[in-house]
This record gives structure tokens, C-alpha cells and sequence, in this order.
């Protein structure tokens, strides 16, 4: 009787043990042969932790060079609802790790002992249709680094339906988020010689990165952008009409020139996207506070060539300042294919929600008359159209435009959709003859 009794009592302690294991990966962690896709966690991650001052730890080609156990590796993906089999392809590089695997607050811990790379099973979790954020933290580890980590491996009825991520070769684009657009219907039969904007950005949408950007049109673009902690600019270009990512090979002949600027304006070269001539000046811009925009365009006394200035309203400050006067050259025009957008043009805050109103959009003609503009269309860059970030929204509240992107938010608009907006009716109060003048 009391052989029989042990035996019952350690085959409940054993099923007591294993239940509450149930969580944690066994050390054999046998590979999960249910997957049928996989993505680079290092397009597809962002870094938070206690202590995330290290953050080159997200690279290319996946996670690298992992030490610190307050980081939290959070890797975001896009299924159907379901079921959803998880995998990771890691090593441990020296030593051994126990990582904690988070969706959901479901928490499974994988153990990794492997020297090479190996597809280790986390486990399945029920997930609903929508973003997914897979959440890695280093539990336990007896050598330096935590793991690298190449790829997640997807399987199951959740990803069966619907499974979206940025892809290795988008991982800068990507990892920025999708930009959007507003692109403004102009009134037929006129020439836009000025294009007014007015921009209120919300309290907490101000991340690291955006651009807010007021006054596009065919030729360049001007808006506000948050650059560092304790710099936020005012930044007007244009670009040069030869198409070139290097503003060293525009030929003499279709460069940008610059024809002043206002008080404390930088004016220089810019390249990478596109190349020509930017003008910026740190503003110090608030949140909920809202900012003018006017921008002029019209062909240029010089024969062949147009000249643009640009020039924005500080309310704290209460009158026009001129940014800048730029001509380019192998151009005729006035004011075309007038827009705006919101981009984030800093991967590392790609996760974080960005958001804008855009309102009172006007023209003047060379009529000598206002038109107000209250029709515009939702577009999105190539990032969007490709499905590989649908974390975008636009359209109207009242009579203002807005525009949000970032985050990973699951209520996206579909692309290509028109708005109008209220009309204000409230057209600009602008003496033209009283504006600044450029200061070479």
C-alpha cells in the first residue's frame, strides 16, 4: 500500500511539474514542421526596454549582438484570426539563454543552447485579425550576448488568410512606416501663383522623425519637421529638374540657386532623395498650436526658370517670416499638383503613431482672386501600395484634413479615396507688398 501510494503521489507531482511548465519550451525545443512562412525580424523590430539607450542591436540581416536583459525585442506582424504557430531561427552565440516569448500577455520561455543557427518552436497562440506584436526579453543567459536571431517563422490558420511584414530588401523604407498623402484638387483654368496651408499637430503625435509637411507641388515641398529632442525645423526645397540621388553630378546649368533667406535660414545642398536646394531654420514649434503656410510660385525674369519663395506665420511671433527664395532653372511655371504629407523619415521611430491636421487650403490665382481648396485624395508611397505596412489613415474631421501613419494601428483607409472637407470660408488676410524680402 505504501509503494502504491508513492507511486500515485509522484505521478501527481509529475503532472503538477509538467502543468505548470506548460509555458516553457522543453530543452529539446523540437523544431514545429507547421510553417509556411518566414520574416526578417530585423525589418519587422524595434527595440524598448528600461535601459534601450543601445538600439544598433536591429540590423539588416536580424537581431545582433543582444546583451541586455531589460531590452524588449518587439517584432510586429500583420495576420488573420487564428491560430498561430511561432518559431524563431537563433543561435546562442556563447553560453546558454532562456528568452521569454510574449503575444498577447501569453508568455512562453524557449531555452537556446545551439552554437548555429537551428528553427526553434516557441509554441502556438490564438491571435484576432490585425497587427500582432511578438515581444522578446532575455530571461536568464550565462554568456554575453542573449542570441542572434535571423528570422520568425509563421504557420498556422491565422497566417493561412492574411500575413503582411516588411520585407529584408524595403528594411529602411519599411522600418520608416508607410508616408501618406493629400493630393489637392486645383481649380481648373487658373494659374496658382501662391498656395496657403494651415498645419495643428496634436499634443503626443510630435515623435522623433516626422514631417509635417504643408506646401507640395510639382517642384519641391515645405513643412515642420521634429529632427532631434531639442531641434524642430521649418524646411523649404526644391528640387533641381535634373533627376539625380547626388547633387554633385547636377551640371552647372540646372542648379538650384538661391536668391536669400531670412534671419537665421541655412540654405545648403541635398541629396539622397532627389537633389537640389533645402532652406531650414529651427522654430521651436508647439503642439496644438496652429502654423500658416504660404508659399509663392511663378516664372522667373530669368528666361527659363522659376523662382519659389516661401514663407510661414508663427503665431507666438505674430508675422510673415521669409524662409527662403530659390530659382530653378529648365523650368516654366506656376504652382502645380499641390499636396501634402506626413512621413517619418527616422527608422528608429517607425513603431510610434504620427498624426496631423491639415485645414483652410487656399490658392491665389493670377486672377488676383482666392479660391479656397476643399477636395483632396488619400494616397500612400510605395511601402503601402505594396501591403507591407497598412498602419495609415486620412480623411476629414469637420473641415480639416487629416493625415496619421505609424504605430501599427489596425483601422487603416483604403488608398485612393476622396475627401472634401467643410469650407471655411475664411480666406487669407495676406498684403502681399508687405512681405519679407530675401537677404542674400
Amino acid at each position: 500500500m505504501v509503494k502504491r501510494g508513492f507511486s500515485i503521489l509522484l505521478l501527481l507531482q509529475i503532472i503538477l511539474f509538467n502543468d505548470s511548465c506548460s509555458n516553457e519550451t522543453k530543452e529539446n525545443n523540437n523544431v514545429n514542421t507547421n510553417f509556411t512562412a518566414s520574416v526578417p525580424i530585423g525589418s519587422n523590430s524595434w527595440v524598448t526596454g528600461k535601459k534601450p539607450e543601445n538600439k544598433s542591436i536591429v540590423k539588416k540581416e536580424g537581431i545582433r549582438n543582444w546583451t541586455s536583459l531589460n531590452h524588449v525585442i518587439n517584432t510586429y506582424i500583420r495576420t488573420g484570426s487564428g491560430k498561430l504557430n511561432l518559431g524563431l531561427k537563433i543561435k546562442s552565440t556563447e553560453g546558454n539563454s532562456k528568452i521569454n516569448v510574449t503575444i498577447y500577455n501569453k508568455t512562453k520561455t524557449i531555452n537556446v543552447k545551439n552554437k548555429e543557427y537551428k528553427t526553434i518552436s516557441v509554441g502556438t497562440f490564438d491571435v484576432t485579425e490585425g497587427y500582432v506584436k511578438i515581444e522578446l526579453q532575455g530571461k536568464e543567459k550565462t554568456g554575453n550576448i542573449i542570441a542572434d536571431i535571423d528570422e520568425v517563422l509563421l504557420g498556422g490558420t491565422a497566417v493561412a488568410t492574411n500575413l503582411n511584414f516588411v520585407p529584408s530588401t524595403n528594411h529602411h523604407f519599411g522600418r520608416r512606416g508607410p508616408s501618406v498623402h493629400l493630393k489637392y484638387s486645383q481649380p481648373e483654368n487658373e494659374e496658382v501663383q501662391y498656395f496657403y496651408n494651415e498645419i495643428t499637430v496634436p499634443a503626443g503625435e510630435d515623435k522623433l522623425g516626422s514631417f509635417f509637411m504643408a506646401n507640395g507641388h510639382a517642384e519641391g515641398y515645405f513643412g515642420i519637421q521634429v529632427n532631434s529632442k531639442t531641434e524642430r525645423r521649418v524646411l523649404f526645397s526644391i528640387w533641381s529638374a535634373f533627376v539625380t540621388d547626388n547633387p554633385n553630378q547636377i551640371p552647372k546649368d540646372y542648379t538650384v540657386k538661391s536668391l536669400g533667406g531670412g534671419e537665421g535660414v541655412t540654405i545648403q545642398n541635398f541629396g539622397n532623395e532627389g537633389s537640389g536646394i533645402q532652406s531650414f531654420k529651427n522654430v521651436n514649434w508647439k503642439v496644438d498650436t496652429t502654423y500658416k503656410f504660404l508659399l509663392k510660385g511663378e516664372p522667373s525674369p530669368v528666361a527659363g526658370s522659376t523662382d519659389y519663395t516661401a514663407y510661414f506665420y508663427d503665431p507666438l511671433i505674430e508675422k510673415w517670416q521669409i524662409i527662403a527664395s530659390l530659382r530653378r532653372p529648365k523650368t516654366v511655371t506656376y504652382l502645380t499638383r499641390l499636396y501634402s504629407f506626413l512621413e517619418n523619415f527616422n527608422p528608429s521611430t517607425g513603431n510610434q503613431t504620427r498624426k496631423a491636421y491639415f485645414e483652410n487650403q487656399w490658392v491665389y490665382t493670377t486672377n488676383k482672386k482666392w479660391i479656397e481648396i476643399t477636395n483632396g485624395k488619400f494616397t500612400a508611397d510605395a511601402t503601402a501600395n505594396a501591403n507591407e505596412r497598412l498602419d495609415y489613415a486620412g480623411g476629414v474631421i469637420g473641415d480639416k484634413f487629416f493625415l496619421k501613419n505609424g504605430g501599427f494601428f489596425n483601422e487603416n483607409v483604403a488608398l485612393k479615396t476622396n475627401f472634401s472637407r467643410k469650407e471655411s470660408e475664411n480666406s487669407p488676410n495676406i498684403i502681399f507688398s508687405s512681405l519679407p524680402k530675401p537677404k542674400l
